[in-house]
This record gives C-alpha cells, structure tokens and sequence, in this order.
C-alpha cells in the first residue's frame, strides 16, 4: 500500500477531536492499511498520526486479526422498562429527571442521559403536536377577551407598575385598555363598564381565564363552576355569558394575549406620563387613533373598518342605567399621626378626628373617608406600596399636648436626690400631720 492509499483511507475516517477512542469501530479496509504501514517498517506512533486514530487502536488491531464488528444499540437497557416509560412520560411532562428518578427505584443502574436521550423523540414529537393549534373564530358580536397585563411605566419622576386591563372583540379585534393600580375585582368591574361605553355595547359572551375574582371553584370534568357573586351579579345585569378557559389552555384567548402583548410594545414602549389619569387619556386615544386604524395581519383589515361594517350592530346595546358602583368599605380607627392606613399606604384626614372610628369606601381609583356629621374626605388610590399621600390645601398641623407647667421640671425624684434639694411641701401637710399625732 502507498502513502497516497493510506493518505486516502486515512481521510474516509471519523476522527473525533484528540484521535479515536480505544476500541473505535473501524471497517476492513482500515484494519488493512494499518498492518500495511506496519509491514513497511512504520512505527505505532506513526501509523496512528498517518491514518488518525488512537495509538491504542493500532495497538489493538496489530494484535488481533480482522472480524465484522458492530455498535452496541444504544437503550437496550432501558428496553425493559420501555412499556412503562411510554405511558409515563406524557404524564410528567416528558421530565426525563423524573423518570430517571423512579427508574432508580425500580433498579435501574443506567445514568440520567441515557433516560434523556432514550425519551428525546418522544418529547419533540409531542411538542410538535402541541404547537399545532387550530384557531377558532367567531362571528360578530358573539365573543370578546379579557385578560390583564402587568407592567412597569414611568409616572411622574418614579416607575411604578401598572395593571392593564384589555378587551378584544375576537370578530373586528378592537380593543379597549385601561390601567389601573391593582386587579381587584372592582377594577374589573369598572374595566368592563369602560369597555362597554367605549365599543358601544356588549357581546353574547366573554372569555376569560381562572381568576379568583371571578371564579371561586371549577371543576372541568364535572363541567361545575363556583362564580365569584359580585363579578356573576355584574354580568347578569349586562346580559352577558361568561365563559372560561380550561386550565392551562391559555392559548385559548389567544386574542387577547396578542393584544396585552401589542399594547405593552406599542402604546407604552418609550412613553412617561404625569400619572395613571395622563396614562388612561392616552390609551383611549391611542385606541382609536392608532389600535382602530392599523391593518390586523390575521384578518387583513382595519379593526375600525371591520367593526362598523358587521359588528357594531351586532353588540348588545348597555343598559342605559348605569351598574352600581363597587364600593368595599372598611372601618379605621384615626391614629395619632392623623393618617388612615389602606393597604400598606396612608392618606391623611382632618386632625380633629383623630381617635375616631371613620369609614373608608374603597373603589378602584379613589377612596372616601367618611365621619358621622363631616364633609368626606377624597383621594386617589396610591399606586405601590407604603406611599403615603399628601393633604391638599394648606399643610396640616397636629397640635402638641400642651406643657403642665413652665420651666424645668421640679419634682424629678433623681435629680432632687442628685442635688440635695428637698421637695418644698404646703403648709397644709404639716397641720394634718400634727392634727393626726394629737389624736
């Protein structure tokens, strides 16, 4: 055999980075060419750097004459288990940790990558189905979503964050926004009296995920739900059915969830507000001046256009009577500092109430601190936690207890006995003590 020939043969092998492992499946051919370099005088070494393999592979096939070989298949331990694994992986998520975990306990000596590679196309084959989603549509007037969004905005000097509220339309995909400071539910109910006013009605039905603003209990199998009372009252008044997703299907609204992700990118990427009322303006004017007018890329057409074409007449017009208010109402007793304390935050009162027992209604944006026979204090609920709100008007004052005498204290047992003063007495104590002993 030549150079050329070897060099040949040396360039069809697979050589991994550092030369062949010991014990590398290597085809006749190869077995060949190792023992002809080695008949042409060449040394171990040599012919390994020649052809590319390990010195001890040479070393093996010098000693040993050439036999088919074959790679050992690899799972054929975990063929045993086989059966159970098929069945249990899609209940673990495919979670080769846990397999691996419960392998052990049934004798499984193997290592963890192993069981990771032995379920691998089973797990890619089962992502592949689950991003196969059929996408559902509806027809005008018959749907809308309703999710929330959380996020951080720049209010003022300082980044809060803010939860949004947002509706969609499923058929024309208009969308209503709101932020507010929390997602209680009388900030829901008054995201919902919005949505309404602005898009002109209601649909038949809304979607909704699993919270416990609005569902206490579900069971799915059952087809039983426990509806929040106050979110199910609201409901019942608007005529409107909700609906909710099954658990862990929240691609089912996948209409909403587009629309939070578009409003966040858009109606608040870059923007500072002066605070959440500035914040509110400009989502009701970006809804219309830019949400309504964009061309929707699932349906080719401008929310606003296809709104006004099939579904504005096909909304439920609203009650012309308007929902009553959600109010909670707490009770206070006015502390000495003459701040009343909500929710980690303070808002101040009217000194003169201190020590009193008040009433506070609490509502999405504002609260109301009430006293029998006083004019109600307003103010606008604080965004975060532990603010403290300011008065408005001229700056309080509470005033200080006032002193009980003038001038330093005379009766300070330890500085009496410090200085050798005696405590000066009325002449009144000696008659009594003398009338006393004369008896």
């Amino acid at each position: 055999m030549t150079t050329a020939e070897a060099g040949r043969i040396s360039a069809k092998l697979s050589v991994a980075p550092g030369g062949a492992a010991e014990g590398e499946v290597i085809e006749e051919s190869h077995w060949g060419a190792i023992r002809a370099l080695r008949e042409r005088g060449l040394a171990k070494k040599a012919i390994a750097r020649e052809l590319g393999l390990d010195i001890k592979t040479v070393r093996k096939w010098l000693r040993k004459p050439w036999r088919p070989q074959q790679r050992p298949r690899r799972g054929r331990v975990l063929d045993r288990w086989r059966r159970f694994l098929r069945g249990r992986a899609p209940e673990v998520g495919y979670n080769a940790q846990v397999l691996f975990q419960e392998l052990q306990e049934k004798g499984y000596a193997g290592s963890y990558p192993s069981v990771s590679r032995y379920i691998r196309a089973w797990r890619e084959a089962a992502r592949t189905e689950a991003v196969a989603t059929v996408r559902f549509e509806t027809g005008p007037g018959e749907q809308a979503q309703v999710d929330w969004g959380s996020t951080w905005v720049w209010l003022g000097e300082a980044r809060l964050r803010v939860h949004v509220f947002v509706m969609v339309l499923a058929y024309s995909r208009r969308l209503f926004a709101r932020a507010y400071r929390n997602e209680r539910l009388e900030s829901l109910l008054e995201g919902h009296a919005g949505a309404f006013a602005h898009l002109g009605g209601c649909p038949q039905t809304i979607l909704y995920d699993n919270p416990r603003t609005i569902v206490r209990e579900k069971d799915d199998t059952r087809g039983v739900v426990v509806w929040n009372p106050g979110f199910k009252d609201r409901m019942d008044f608007y005529g409107v059915e909700p609906k909710l997703c099954r658990y862990y299907r929240a691609q089912t609204k996948g209409k909403v969830e587009s629309g939070v992700k578009y409003v966040k990118r858009n109606a608040l990427a870059g923007r500072r507000f002066r605070d959440l009322d500035d914040l509110n303006a400009w989502f009701a004017r970006w809804a219309v001046e830019i949400a309504d007018r964009r061309v929707h890329g699932t349906t080719g057409e401008r929310p606003a256009e296809r709104f006004a074409r099939a579904e504005a007449e096909a909304l439920r017009p609203v009650d012309r009577r308007p929902p009553p208010l959600r109010e909670r109402i707490e009770h206070r007793v006015v502390p000495r500092d003459g701040y009343v304390a909500l929710d980690t935050n303070r808002y101040p009162v009217p000194f003169e109430w201190i020590g009193q027992q008040v009433e506070v209604h609490c509502f999405a944006d504002e609260l109301l601190v009430r006293l029998n026979g006083e004019d109600p204090v307003q103010h606008a609920r604080l965004l975060g936690k532990h603010q403290v709100g300011r008065w408005r008007g001229e700056p309080r004052r509470i005033p200080s207890l006032p002193s009980s005498s003038e001038g330093p204290p005379r009766l300070d047992p330890a500085y009496l006995a410090a200085t050798g003063e005696v405590e000066a007495r009325s002449l009144a104590c000696y008659e009594a003590l003398c009338e006393g002993g004369a008896s």
